[in-house]
Parts: structure tokens; C-alpha cells; sequence
């Protein structure tokens, strides 16, 4: 199932963390996102998730929400994301 792809991609890759503006990661727990559109071999996907960021001490700092859309593009014999691209 496509939407099974989508957030295993969102949990699981690394490139999601280049939305993270000041070093700190994403709280996957917040992580939410909703499809808004799609096609056999495509979809748009509203994403939503906190940047936790860290203290020097090692303490929470703050959290700062993220939210982005992204365009999904599937292969064509699988429901393997094979990009997924910022709009």
C-alpha cells in the first residue's frame, strides 16, 4: 500500500532531516502528514512534524513545528517511493 511507503519514508529517511533549521532532529512522535492528492504513480503529501532542538547542557531547549509538502513518485511495478521532491 502506497500510504505504508509514504510514512515509512517519512520515519526512515534521512533527507526529511534537511528541513531541521537550527541542528536538531525531528521528534518522530509529531511526525503527521495527509495526502492531498494522488495518481497510480504519484502523490502530494502535507507533512507536518517538531524540530527538537538541544541545550549545551543537553536539556530541551524548544521545539519548532515544520510543515512542507512534498510530491511523492512511485515505481511503476511497486509501491517503492522512488522520490520525493519539496513543492
Amino acid at each position: 500500500m502506497r500510504e505504508a511507503a509514504i510514512r515509512r519514508y517519512l520515519l526512515d529517511s534521512p533527507r526529511l532531516g534537511a528541513y531541521c533549521r537550527q541542528n536538531g532532529w525531528i521528534d518522530n512522535d509529531s511526525l503527521r502528514y495527509e495526502i492531498e492528492w494522488r495518481t497510480a504513480t504519484e502523490a502530494i503529501v502535507r507533512v507536518r512534524f517538531e524540530e527538537v532542538i538541544m541545550e549545551g547542557s543537553g536539556c530541551i531547549a524548544d521545539r519548532l513545528e515544520h510543515f512542507l509538502k512534498l510530491r511523492f513518485r512511485f515505481a511503476a511495478n511497486s509501491d517503492a517511493v522512488e522520490t520525493a521532491e519539496p513543492l
